[in-house]
């Protein structure tokens, strides 16, 4: 007897589709498995978008809701909305959200309310900071799934002090590091390097994009001055996110190709792994960012007050610096001067998260045909 399995992975944001991609191709390998994405359209932009499902491989969505940018209330009410036409359409026996956007809570919270069991890829994540909308969706995500899948062992820590039973939470790994590894050796073959105009390990990389960071003019002009006082000793590449272009252009500031500091727009996966790997320095406020650099082997400085991975933190490749441009020139000096350490990678990063992934779901939600 052949068990079957009926699969919808929700992805609505760029850091989603890294975590879909190999979703995607275990699940495609399992026979008796029929797995559709939905793809929200919480970002649109070719760059934040497109490109990626092609560079990935990702099969076409089965569904594109095409919500675009809103405020959180209004994106998260369409996502539901057309979410929920789609179970009318043809219901399945799991949804699989990744990740903590708003596109994860607002499909979990109608398949949950269908009786539609939710798996959360990345469970058990926290910061502490509930002033992060990424937190609370992590948090209610959490909160109402059926099987939690978790990339390190503070996740596991968390959930069990939040009451959930053991018997759903699953340390599996981390899927984003399922894709960086499966993409490597092709990255490598990317020009970027070359077309921004830098040499290997002669620049560092900046990602900005938090509203803690780029929405007060204040904060955003301080680590700005701390990135070009930092830019006169290695040269920065900023491939600007498109809400921080709006942001630093309302406040006057400008990335210019100046003093070291060398502004581009957002790249596709390839080229910015090759850039990321290339780097000898990170300084970024993004969450997926902080776990790649520690597989690349690139020090990290994030210009946050929190983390909701502190693997990154333990061992020793990441160090949390603030918005503070005292902090964050001391820091990049320390690494600069030579202040690294080789470091091993986390537990169970190593490429097959999503097998296991695909292996638990097929064993708590296969019915037998």
């Amino acid at each position: 007897m052949t068990a079957r399995l009926d699969v919808i992975s929700v992805a609505g944001a760029r850091p989603n589709f890294m975590k879909i991609a190999p979703l995607a191709r275990a699940l495609g390998a399992i026979e008796g498995v029929r797995h559709r994405i939905v793809h929200t359209g919480q970002h649109y932009d070719k760059n934040m978008s497109d490109l990626f499902f092609t560079e990935l491989g990702i099969p076409e969505p089965w569904r594109n809701l095409g919500v675009g940018s809103s405020t959180h209330a209004r994106q998260t009410a369409e996502i539901m909305v057309g979410f929920e036409e789609l179970l009318d359409e043809d219901p399945c026996d799991v949804v699989c959200v990744v990740g903590d956007v708003n596109s994860t809570i607002a499909c979990a919270l109608v398949a949950v309310k269908r009786g539609i069991p939710v798996a959360h890829v990345e469970a058990g994540l926290r910061s502490f900071d509930r002033s992060m909308p990424e937190e609370v969706n992590r948090i209610l995500t959490d909160a109402i799934s059926d099987s939690l899948f978790v990339t390190e062992p503070s996740g596991m820590e968390h959930l069990a002090r939040e009451g959930v039973d053991a018997d759903r939470t699953f340390l599996v790994g981390n899927v984003m590091i399922d894709t960086l590894l499966g993409h490597r050796e092709r990255a490598r073959q990317s020009d970027v390097l070359t077309r921004v105009g830098v040499e290997e390990k002669g620049y560092g990389v900046v990602t900005l994009h938090r509203p803690s960071n780029v929405d007060d003019p204040q904060t955003l002009g301080g680590i700005m001055g701390a990135l070009r006082e930092i830019s006169a000793r290695l040269p920065l590449v900023f491939p600007v996110h498109p809400r921080t272009a709006e942001r630093m252009a309302a406040a006057g500031f400008r990335a210019r190709a100046d003093g070291g500091f060398i502004a581009c727009d957002p790249l596709g996966y390839i080229d910015f792994l090759r850039l990321m790997e290339g780097a000898s320095l990170i300084l970024t406020d993004s969450g997926g960012i902080q776990e790649e650099a520690c597989i690349l082997g690139v020090p990290c400085l994030t210009l946050r007050e929190n983390t909701e991975r502190p693997v990154t933190i333990e061992i020793g490749m990441n160090k949390l610096v603030g918005s503070d441009p005292e902090a964050i020139g001391r820091e990049a000096a320390a690494i600069l001067d030579g202040d690294v350490q080789p470091v091993a990678a986390p537990d169970l990063w190593d490429g097959r998260a999503a097998e296991r992934i695909a292996e638990t779901l097929m064993d708590r939600y296969g019915r037998a045909s």
